[in-house]
């Protein structure tokens, strides 16, 4: 449950017309797609354990180095030398019609409506002039609060942690600046910077706020992904229940413990009178032979249709790969045993297996592949201390606060912070920065990502706007005001068809050389030539990258045409590496292996670039970074390089 579903209502958000000053996105995990195929016949039923699983037979998919997204797009017309954006279209209420006002309090009243509207930029341009002293605004504090909370929830930390110190420093006497506090906080916490975090909310007068600060520190503390931060911050905050409670729970339940912990671990739970039988670890599992694997993905065995058929063509690959694995696994003396569920298409199915009594004494969980299911299975594997590893999401948001749960693929917040770390430390020019994202939220998410990452690391994002490849009149307005000559880099976070011929044409226009980060669709765009990719120094973002010369993907390839007849698409390499990886990290550390995880940095793949899950993240953190050298797709940054 996100913090703003049970924070309660204070007297000062009511007289400003708020619920709460908590940030309320949300994120949706990016929906596989499947390749081109031709229908083929799905396994007859799914495997009981104590069977043999049925091997599905793959259809003809085309051999892909990328994973496939949706793209959508209207041809892309030249770009004119000038071009003039259309005027937008207002979704949703309307605007207020006297925006920018002379007049303070009917500025402050449209601030308030826009920030009520989820309009937060226009919002801020509204509050901003009201809230310095010397405006003589009567309620330049309220406004400045309302300018914070306005940029929180539009992901601007900077500009919500400056009008907070603003508000702080100048308006010491406000009788809000409780609520103030509370939410530096959040933002402190949102960013990952939880002493800052616990020291701004000890500055909160005793009593106020009580239920709702406890409410937010267990929300985010259990995020804390290193031991030994934990352990520092332990040492700097030793009264604080919620932190001795959220370090109990993950030594406990968490896969952390150790006997070097116990000492340590009964010292909480009797300072903190903490339930023992809650906050005991349970004896670790001992390392075994071999393993147990149940495979929960949605094979749709009652639904035989040919179009559905071909809608799941990805499951069957998925699931043909994870077989080739568990042989690899058997011949190098390291057996897993695979026992597969079929999940259906919604949660009433899932939850239906995950009734099942075998499924408990399993020693790990592949999948499901959508997000409803997802977070059913992540909440069971939970309250049954067994590691799921979810094979296709990039959404971060699902492993946050569960200690048992993976993504196998680098979430788009991973990427995009990947990228600014290339970009900060490979790219020469200017430390600047444009960066343009696609009007999705998972777009919008690396956008805000890269942003914060990049400024972080000393460079300066000097736009970061949303655009629509669909739409001709924003992609002209999104460059209409660059000087792209100048700026350090461009980024674009798009997979439409119209982005990359634009984006190109502009550069071209303006006679720029400027370095160019982007996604690895755009190699697969007909609409781009690889020539015109190659000419410049285009930098690709690309997760899935297969190397077709390197040994493991040739063998690969080998074996799965032997088997299947077809060559493999790049859901049958995601089935086979995510096996091959965890089938190996089992029998080297047993099924509570979250703490080895955690002190390994990345390491190659056997048919992927990388893979890593170090400092206790929860997403692969290894992000290839590849451009075109004479036409040939070549990896930046190596495992290992940065």
């Amino acid at each position: 449950m996100r913090l703003s579903n049970f924070l309660t209502t204070t007297a000062l958000w009511a007289s400003l017309g708020l619920f709460s000053p908590v940030l309320a996105q949300q994120t949706t995990a990016k929906k596989p797609t499947t390749p081109a195929t031709a229908p083929v016949k799905p396994a007859a039923a799914a495997a009981k354990p104590g069977t043999a699983t049925p091997t599905p037979m793959a259809g003809t998919s085309k051999s892909a180095t990328t994973a496939p997204k949706p793209t959508a797009g209207k041809p892309a017309t030249k770009p004119a030398a000038a071009p003039k954006p259309a005027a937008p279209k207002p979704n949703g209420p309307p605007l207020p019609t006297n925006l920018g006002s002379s007049d303070p309090n009917i500025r402050y009243k449209n601030g308030k409506i826009l920030l009520d509207q989820t309009r937060y930029d226009l919002a801020m341009q509204e509050l901003e002039p009201l809230t310095a002293p010397a405006a003589r605004f009567a309620k330049a504090p309220e406004a400045a609060y309302l300018y914070a909370v306005a940029a929180s929830r539009a992901k601007k930390w900077p500009e919500a942690e400056q009008m907070l110190n603003l508000l702080r420093n100048e308006y010491p006497q406000w009788i809000g600046l409780p609520e103030a506090f509370f939410l530096q906080g959040q933002l402190s916490f949102e960013q990952g910077d939880f002493d800052n975090a616990l020291r701004v909310l000890a500055q909160i007068p005793a009593g106020r706020l009580a239920t709702e600060q406890a409410n937010m520190k267990a929300q985010y503390l259990p995020r804390i992904k290193d031991k030994a931060a934990f352990q520092s911050l332990l040492k700097t905050y030793p009264q604080e229940p919620a932190l001795a409670r959220a370090y109990a729970d993950k030594l406990a339940n968490g896969g952390w413990y150790t006997e070097a912990d116990k000492d340590q671990l009964t010292q909480l739970i009797q300072q903190f009178q903490l339930e023992p039988a809650r906050y005991t670890p349970r004896p670790r599992p001992a390392r075994k032979s071999t393993y147990n694997i149940g495979v929960l993905l949605p094979f749709e065995f009652d639904d035989t249709s040919w179009e559905k058929r071909r809608k799941n063509q990805f499951v069957t690959d998925l699931y043909a790969g994870l077989r080739l694995a568990q042989d690899s696994l058997q011949r190098e003396g390291h057996p897993v045993q695979l026992f597969t569920y079929d999940t259906g298409a919604d949660t009433l199915q899932l939850k239906q297996v995950l009734a099942l009594p075998e499924l408990a004494g399993m020693d790990l969980l592949i999948g499901p592949v959508y997000k409803s299911g997802s977070k059913i299975l992540a909440r069971y594997a939970q309250q049954h201390q067994i590691a799921v590893v979810n094979p296709l999401s990039q959404d971060g948001d699902l492993v946050l606060d569960n200690p048992w749960h993976y993504l196998f693929e680098p979430s788009t917040v991973t990427q995009a912070r990947q990228a600014a770390q290339f970009a900060a430390s490979r790219l020469g020019g200017p430390r600047t920065a444009v960066v343009l994202y696609e009007d999705t939220k998972d777009e919008a998410a690396f956008g805000q990502a890269y942003k914060q990452a990049y400024e972080a690391l000393g460079g300066k994002v000097l736009q970061l706007r949303r655009i629509n490849s669909d739409v001709q009149e924003s992609l002209s307005a999104a460059l209409a005001d660059v000087d792209l000559k100048t700026i350090g880099h461009l980024v674009v976070a798009s997979d439409g068809k119209g982005a990359g011929p634009y984006v190109l044409s502009a550069l071209k226009l303006q006679a720029a050389r400027t370095p160019l980060i982007t996604y690895a669709s755009w190699l697969d765009n007909n609409r781009i030539g690889l020539g015109q990719l190659d000419a410049r120094d285009v930098y690709f973002v690309n997760p899935k990258f297969l190397d077709k010369t390197s040994p493991g993907v040739r063998r690969f390839r080998q074996l799965y045409t032997q088997r299947q007849n077809l060559p493999p698409s790049v859901f049958a390499f995601t089935g086979f590496e995510l096996l091959y990886y965890f089938g190996n990290v089992l029998h080297q550390n047993g099924p509570a292996f979250q703490q080895q995880l955690a002190n390994g940095g990345p390491v190659s793949g056997a048919v992927f670039q990388g893979i890593g899950y170090p400092g206790g993240t929860h997403d692969n953190q290894y992000v290839p970074l590849t451009k075109l050298e004479r036409l040939e797709v070549e990896v930046l940054n190596p495992v290992g390089i940065r």
